[in-house]
């Protein structure tokens, strides 16, 4: 008998994407013996990916986790908490009577949701990935003591998180899934094919903390960074925190590879409370995330758009 082929979809460039794609993986192992083969697709937020692709659903099953949803007949499983995660109220009722799609935007990370599920629904042990949980959790919600302690890249597993935030496409998680999956996640970190990912990133990083420093503008409550000349060479993820650590918004113009990426986020450790829905404000614009933090893109043409639409929310913020 030949193996059965399970295709996984997950958010890309992303730590909970990937331990999203682990943990699913180590529950549907473990519902049957029959023997499984997998393949593992990078999902992104750029204006070339709405939706999954239904061709890529190819597997005998298929799953999607910590990313949007497909209104797709060849959908088996479906696992996420971004609060945009579906385009209509109606689509999400319509997609929640299927007893293996599971939404809960209330938590921190889909891999706290899938652990949950697989616990409660299935009767799966995931007690061997605690402290993979908790990384995954902790990174995914941003549940760090300061933007000082969130940009630290000093401990193994966030320099691997680093690494995935870069080179997290669809070869890289094929590769990773099953590491996570047997190694303890420290030493995954610490390997030498992470590593030698990881030290270039490491140079980057105070090239991108000045880059962020000279392009930052306070505007009211709301630090803009314009970063639209060029990539960044490492990411720039909370830093804007560390550098104003009174400001309650950020938002961020990217340079990405194919597209402009708009990043809004509310900052936790600002001692302010959160006046607006960062979610709903990038789903109008066909981007998405949670109430908290979130992006939408804008082609590498428009340039102009880009600048006038990151302008806009900033306005927006500080009403």
């Amino acid at each position: 008998m030949a193996d059965k082929h399970i295709v996984v979809a997950a958010h890309g460039h992303c730590f909970d994407g990937l331990v999203s794609a682990a943990m699913f993986t180590h529950l549907r192992n473990g519902l049957d013996r029959r023997s499984k083969r997998y393949s593992y697709r990078s999902c992104g937020y750029g204006p070339n990916m709405r939706t999954v692709p239904d061709r890529w659903l190819k597997g005998d099953e298929n799953a999607i986790v910590d990313f949007r949803f497909a209104a797709s007949e060849r959908l088996t499983w479906y696992f996420d908490h971004h609060i945009t995660a579906f385009a209509s109220d109606a689509q999400r009722e319509a997609a929640l009577e299927n007893d293996r799609y599971y939404y809960e935007p209330t938590y921190g990370s889909c891999t706290k949701l899938i652990v949950d599920i697989g616990h409660q629904r299935y009767g799966a042990k995931f007690d061997r990935y605690n402290e993979l949980v908790d990384w995954a959790d902790k990174i995914d919600s941003a549940s760090f003591a300061s933007a000082d302690d969130a940009i630290d890249r000093s401990h193994p597993v966030m320099q691997l998180s680093a690494v995935v935030e870069q080179h997290g496409n669809g070869s890289v998680l094929s590769t990773l899934v099953p590491r996570i999956l047997d190694e303890p996640i420290a030493d995954v970190g610490q390997s030498e094919e992470v590593q030698k990912l990881w030290k270039p990133i490491a140079e980057a990083q105070q090239e991108t903390r000045s880059r962020i420093g000279n392009a930052l503008e306070r505007r009211g409550d709301v630090v803009l960074v314009d970063l639209h000349a060029k990539s960044l060479r490492a990411s720039g993820k909370f830093v804007a925190y560390a550098l104003a650590p009174a400001c309650v918004y950020s938002v961020a113009l990217i340079r990405m590879r194919q597209h402009f990426k708009v990043s809004i986020g509310y900052n936790p450790w600002c001692g302010q409370a959160r006046r607006h829905d960062v979610a709903a404000l990038c789903q109008r614009h066909g981007g998405g995330g949670h109430p908290v933090v979130g992006a939408f893109s804008v082609p590498l043409d428009q340039l102009a758009t880009a600048r006038r639409l990151a302008s806009e929310v900033v306005d927006e913020l500080n009403s």
